[in-house]
This record gives C-alpha cells, structure tokens and sequence, in this order.
C-alpha cells in the first residue's frame, strides 16, 4: 500500500509541474503578444508623427486591426502595415 501511495504522489508531482510549465508557456506566450503590439501601437504613432513633418501624407490608423496584426508579427507587421498604406497611396 505504501509502494502505491508513493507512486501516486510521484505522479502528482509530475502533473504539477507539467501544469506549471504550460501555464507559465501560455503566460509568457501572452505577454510577449501584449508587449508587441503595445510596442507596434507607440511605433505607428511615432512613424505617423514622423512622416506628417515629412509631409507624407501615409498614415496607418491605430486600431484593433493594426494592433492584432503588430501583436502577432510583430515590427515585420507594423512594416507590412505600411507597406499596404503606401501601396494604396500609389
């Protein structure tokens, strides 16, 4: 019985650690999603101030959309996000 109850908190011990660790994964996969879009989001607005005294008149709006795509891809996304402005501005 106790060879049983040994195992038992040896798996238990297992599966908290497991649960632990997909845990922290997915905390961490979250907060870097919020970091790069909190980030894409002040660079479209700097971007945004930086061209309006270039007088280039390419802005990208600050958005749900903008914001998701910048959270997922990060500054490759704020980039393609420009690139489709000025793709349009042609």
């Amino acid at each position: 019985m106790e060879k049983q109850a040994g195992v038992l908190v040896i798996a238990g011990a297992c599966l908290l650690v497991l649960f632990m660790v997909t845990v922290k994964s997915r905390l961490e996969v979250f907060l870097n999603f919020c970091l790069r879009a909190v980030m894409g989001g002040i660079a479209i607005y700097g971007i945004n101030l930086l061209l309006g005294s270039w007088g280039i008149s390419c802005a990208v709006g600050i958005n749900l959309w903008s914001l998701l795509t910048s959270g997922l891809l990060g500054f490759s996304g704020v980039f393609l996000l420009y690139a489709v402005a000025a793709f349009g501005f042609l």
